[in-house]
Protein backbone atom coordinates (compact mmCIF):
# COMPACT_ATOMS: atom_id res chain seq x y z
CA UNK A 1 0.00 0.00 0.00
CA UNK A 2 1.32 3.60 -0.66
CA UNK A 3 1.75 5.93 2.28
CA UNK A 4 -0.82 8.59 -0.10
CA UNK A 5 -3.40 5.51 -0.18
CA UNK A 6 -2.80 4.81 3.27
CA UNK A 7 -3.03 8.18 4.67
CA UNK A 8 -6.65 7.86 3.22
CA UNK A 9 -7.69 4.19 3.73
CA UNK A 10 -5.59 3.74 6.44
CA UNK A 11 -6.67 0.94 9.42
CA UNK A 12 -4.11 0.15 11.60
CA UNK A 13 -4.75 -3.73 13.40
CA UNK A 14 -3.03 -4.53 16.63
CA UNK A 15 -2.70 -8.61 15.92
CA UNK A 16 -2.39 -9.18 19.65
CA UNK A 17 -5.36 -7.70 21.28
CA UNK A 18 -7.46 -7.37 17.63
CA UNK A 19 -7.76 -3.39 18.37
CA UNK A 20 -8.23 -1.36 15.40
CA UNK A 21 -7.24 2.15 14.89
CA UNK A 22 -9.01 4.13 11.98
CA UNK A 23 -6.79 7.02 10.07
CA UNK A 24 -9.39 10.10 8.63
CA UNK A 25 -7.83 12.34 6.72
CA UNK A 26 -9.79 15.76 8.13
CA UNK A 27 -9.25 17.70 5.08
CA UNK A 28 -11.16 15.20 2.47
CA UNK A 29 -13.27 13.73 4.94
CA UNK A 30 -15.64 15.35 7.66
CA UNK A 31 -14.91 13.61 10.76
CA UNK A 32 -17.49 13.26 14.14
CA UNK A 33 -16.03 11.16 17.16
CA UNK A 34 -18.04 8.02 17.46
CA UNK A 35 -19.47 7.56 21.67
CA UNK A 36 -17.48 4.67 23.28
CA UNK A 37 -14.64 4.88 20.83
CA UNK A 38 -11.08 6.75 21.69
CA UNK A 39 -9.98 9.68 20.06
CA UNK A 40 -6.35 11.05 18.96
CA UNK A 41 -5.56 14.18 16.39
CA UNK A 42 -2.00 14.23 14.92
CA UNK A 43 -0.47 17.55 13.61
CA UNK A 44 2.22 17.96 11.07
CA UNK A 45 2.91 21.03 9.37
CA UNK A 46 -0.80 21.98 7.82
CA UNK A 47 -2.21 18.64 7.88
CA UNK A 48 -4.54 17.58 10.89
CA UNK A 49 -5.33 13.66 10.94
CA UNK A 50 -7.69 12.19 13.15
CA UNK A 51 -6.95 8.78 14.55
CA UNK A 52 -10.20 6.84 16.00
CA UNK A 53 -10.76 3.17 17.76
CA UNK A 54 -13.07 0.41 16.01
CA UNK A 55 -14.03 -2.14 18.71
CA UNK A 56 -12.64 -0.43 21.85
CA UNK A 57 -12.87 -2.68 24.72
CA UNK A 58 -10.50 -0.86 27.95
CA UNK A 59 -7.22 -1.05 25.86
CA UNK A 60 -4.40 0.97 27.33
CA UNK A 61 -4.05 4.20 25.75
CA UNK A 62 -0.45 3.26 25.60
CA UNK A 63 -1.04 0.71 23.12
CA UNK A 64 -3.70 3.44 21.27
CA UNK A 65 -0.45 5.87 21.26
CA UNK A 66 2.18 3.59 20.24
CA UNK A 67 -0.07 2.34 17.14
CA UNK A 68 -0.51 6.23 16.31
CA UNK A 69 3.06 6.85 16.69
CA UNK A 70 4.07 3.98 14.40
CA UNK A 71 2.03 5.27 11.70
CA UNK A 72 3.00 8.84 11.56
CA UNK A 73 6.88 7.39 11.26
CA UNK A 74 5.40 5.13 8.75
CA UNK A 75 4.26 8.64 6.96
CA UNK A 76 7.06 10.17 7.65
CA UNK A 77 5.20 12.60 9.48
CA UNK A 78 8.57 12.75 11.91
CA UNK A 79 7.59 16.10 14.08
CA UNK A 80 4.07 15.28 14.21
CA UNK A 81 2.32 15.96 17.65
CA UNK A 82 -0.44 13.77 19.09
CA UNK A 83 -3.30 15.85 20.74
CA UNK A 84 -6.01 14.00 22.79
CA UNK A 85 -8.43 17.43 21.55
CA UNK A 86 -9.16 18.73 18.55
CA UNK A 87 -6.29 21.49 17.89
CA UNK A 88 -6.76 24.91 17.43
Amino acid sequence: MSKNQALKDGTIHDPNTKLKVKVIDTLKTKFTPRKGEITYFVTAGNETIAFETEGYKKHRQLLILHMISWYCLYLGLFEAQIHSNWPL
